[in-house]
Parts: C-alpha cells; sequence; structure tokens
C-alpha cells in the first residue's frame, strides 16, 4: 500500500492513517520489529507533513484530552460511518507502549512509512 502525505483532506488522510493499521498487522505477521526513526522524530517530516499529521491527530482524539483512546477511535470511526467493535480499537491502540500523543501517533507514522518505502 501505498500512503501519500500530500494534503488530501482531513477525513480522507485520517481514513489513510487508520489503513496504516493494516500494515502494522502484516509486519508484526512477519515477525518485523519497527526501525528507530531516531531520537528527533520531528525532523524526519517537513512543517507541512507535521501540521497534516496534527490536523489528523486533532480529527481523531474526540474528546481533545491530547491522547487518542479506544473510544476517540470507536467515536471517529462512527462519525465516518463505520461501526468497529471495541475488540479492533484495542488492537489498534496496542500499537503504542503507552498512551498515543501527538508524538507518539508522529513516531508510528514515520515507521510505518519507512516499512512501506522499504518494501518497495
Amino acid at each position: 500500500a501505498v500512503v501519500s502525505t500530500q494534503s488530501t483532506g482531513s477525513n480522507e488522510f485520517f481514513v489513510q492513517s487508520l489503513l496504516l493499521h493494516t500494515v502494522v498487522k502484516m509486519s508484526k505477521a512477519k515477525g518485523k520489529k519497527p526501525q528507530s526513526s531516531g531520537s528527533n522524530v520531528f525532523a524526519n517530516f517537513d512543517q507541512k507533513q507535521i501540521q497534516e499529521f496534527k490536523e489528523a491527530f486533532t480529527i481523531i482524539d474526540q474528546d481533545r484530552d491530547g491522547f487518542i483512546s479506544e473510544k476517540d477511535l470507536k467515536d471517529k470511526w462512527a462519525s465516518l460511518g463505520i461501526v468497529q467493535d471495541d475488540k479492533f480499537c484495542a488492537e489498534m491502540t496496542k500499537v503504542s507502549h503507552g498512551q498515543i500523543n501527538f508524538t507518539a501517533l508522529l513516531t508510528f507514522m514515520g515507521e510505518k512509512l519507512a516499512d512501506t518505502d522499504t518494501e518497495h
């Protein structure tokens, strides 16, 4: 799957971000470990990309507490007309070693984009 980081509209960008979850599942199935993206994850993206990720994060963070929770994911899916069960949303939040704040999301996206780049 090729994921563009160009500005594509908030909902489409959000859906693309969620689709990367599939990449995570495939990566885990192959036994791959995420590669370290360096100590400053912000250095891996240009300012426009960081702004797009921030917008996506804000859209997903439905309760505006600064973290993406299972409830945030379920609510966002519902706003797109898609009903997801609690197990699916719980699996999505397990990709992080703790709460998912903006830096954790950016790190995750950087790793997944790097994985998709190296597989082609």
